[in-house]
Order: structure tokens, then C-alpha cells, then sequence
């Protein structure tokens, strides 16, 4: 079957819309907001509130201000997630390299001895070596041109590695005492923290192509810890595994390890109250997280 529906112009978005039941009370904003963010990108949030997505028909009371409300939050929820992201891998990376370099040498990342058999190690020596040259980074210049091995030592080349290869590195690790070196520092179990990684590499993904996120369903679930922290796994929802919260959760843990005293976790609070129309559970969140010691001051 070809595709054959023709561009509609701002003005016939806004009729449709209107024709499938959604309250438009201010055009201008509405003609405002299609102009600039563009119809499918709002689609993400509206089609919470369809009767079904066969007619598209939206649920009585459906305004088009309550789809900006919802894209708002999420927006402010993705730089929010991005924020705690950002500082913890920072410090995952500092205590991946302090492990490596003080275990095993300055550039033990190049000894596939300490690596999984058939984690295509000289693979991700390559990949590192790519972004090493293509980094215009001073000190990484200055390691390029005065030094004769393949990659700058660990605590160098860590700082231009992405995460999706952060995440690569430490989980590639082939003892298990060495990845629980540096999943200790955080009181998690190494396969609770390799789990985790991987699910932020795709968060972050989520987060830098500003897709939506707010209620996302993951299609499979990290593995949540069961044992320990135990300032951690009484908090988690095991009943909503795909769902964010559980990310959420962890990174707010994890923000009181790296920042006692942030104000992280009051910040998503405040988001919440904030866009008040939005569901907490439509993310996972269980109906007495604001009782939850968790989310009532730090660990």
C-alpha cells in the first residue's frame, strides 16, 4: 500500500485536531506550538488521550493545553535525567580508569588478557581509537602526538570515551572481583550495575534525540537489585520493571552517594507538583512514593 495522504498546512492540523474532538481555546498558541515543534513530534503526547488509535478520536475534556502540559514535563523530566546522568558518568568513568590503572597499569585497556573472550576487545580498542582521533581535546592532542602507544593511559583516554562505550568497557571486565571493585563504591552488586548502565546508555540516547520519555515502556527490563543496597531495593517497583521509575529511583540513590545534600530528587518532586495533571504512575511510580524513605531525604 502507497503512501498517499498529502502535507496539511498549520491551519488544516488544527481543523483535524478539532474534527477528532480536542478543545482548542487559544489557536494563536496552538498554530504557535505546530509551527514549532511540529505535529508528530505533539502526536508522542496526544495519543495518551485517544479513545483508540483506529479514529483517533480524543476522550471528552481532551485540550490541546493539557498535550503541551504533558510534553512540557517531559522535556523538563529529559534535562533533569540528563543532569544526574551526567555526573554519574563522570564518576563511573574516574573509578572504571582508578581500578584499571592501579590494578593492572596505565594502559592495561590495551591487555585483552583482562577482558571476556570473545568481547571483540581489539573491536572496541578500535572504536576508542577513532574517537582519540577525532577528539580535538588538548590533552588528548598532546598524548597523540608525544606518545607511541595505540591509546592514552586509562585516566586519560576515559574522559572522550561516550557512554555507550563506558558501558562496553566495564561490562567486558572478566573477573567478576574487578567489576565489583568499582560497583562497590556505589553499594550495588556488579550485575545490578552493569544492568544499569546499559539501560542508561539507551535513557540518554532517549534523552539526547528529545524523544519522548515520560511513559515510555522499555522493552525489556534492567535488572533491579534485590539484595542490596538496601537503602535502595525497598524503594524500587518490581510490579513495573519496564517502566522509568525504577531508573529514577536509582538515580536518585546514587545522586545522595555522589552529592549528599543535591537537590535532585526535590527537583523532580517539584516537577510533578509543578504539572500536576501528570500521572506519577504513567511512569511506574507506585502510589506512596512520597512516603518512601527513599524520596524523603538522603540515604
Amino acid at each position: 500500500m502507497k503512501f498517499t495522504k498529502p502535507p496539511l498546512t498549520y491551519q488544516e492540523q488544527i481543523a483535524l485536531l478539532l474534527s477528532r474532538g480536542m478543545i482548542i481555546d487559544d489557536h494563536g498558541r496552538a498554530l504557535r506550538y505546530l509551527t514549532h515543534l511540529n505535529y508528530y513530534r505533539l502526536a508522542a503526547y496526544w495519543l495518551h488521550f485517544e479513545q483508540d488509535h483506529i479514529s483517533h478520536i480524543f476522550k471528552s475534556g481532551t485540550t490541546f493545553d493539557m498535550v503541551v502540559e504533558h510534553y512540557i514535563f517531559d522535556r523538563e523530566l529529559r534535562l533533569l535525567v540528563m543532569d544526574a546522568i551526567e555526573r554519574l558518568e563522570v564518576s563511573i568513568r574516574s573509578q572504571w580508569a582508578y581500578h584499571l590503572a592501579h590494578s593492572y597499569g596505565p594502559h592495561s585497556h590495551l591487555d585483552e588478557n583482562i577482558f571476556k573472550p570473545g568481547c571483540h576487545h581489539d573491536d572496541n580498542v578500535i572504536s576508542l581509537q577513532e574517537s582519540v582521533r577525532k577528539s580535538s581535546e588538548e590533552f588528548i592532542r598532546h598524548f597523540r602526538n608525544t606518545y607511541d602507544e595505540k591509546l592514552p593511559p586509562a585516566w586519560v583516554v576515559c574522559e572522550i570515551m561516550t557512554f555507550g562505550q563506558l558501558s562496553r568497557w566495564y561490562a567486558n571486565l572478566k573477573h567478576g572481583y574487578d567489576r565489583n571493585a568499582i560497583a562497590s563504591i556505589y553499594g550495588m552488586d556488579e550485575t545490578n550495575l552493569v544492568s544499569f548502565i546499559h539501560n542508561l546508555s539507551v535513557v540518554r540516547n532517549i534523552c539526547a534525540h528529545h524523544s519522548s520519555l515520560w511513559n515510555r515502556e522499555f522493552s525489556i527490563a534492567w535488572k533491579i537489585p534485590t539484595h542490596k543496597p538496601l537503602a535502595l531495593v525497598a524503594n524500587l517497583n518490581r510490579t513495573e520493571g519496564k517502566k522509568l521509575y525504577n531508573t529514577l529511583a536509582t538515580l536518585a540513590y546514587l545522586m545522595d552517594i555522589l552529592n549528599p545534600g543535591h537537590h535532585w530528587k526535590k527537583r523532580l518532586g517539584e516537577l510533578f507538583q509543578q504539572h500536576h495533571i501528570v500521572k506519577s504512575c504513567s511512569i511506574g511510580f507506585p502510589d506512596n512514593w512520597r512516603e518512601l524513605p527513599l524520596w524523603k531525604g538522603n540515604i
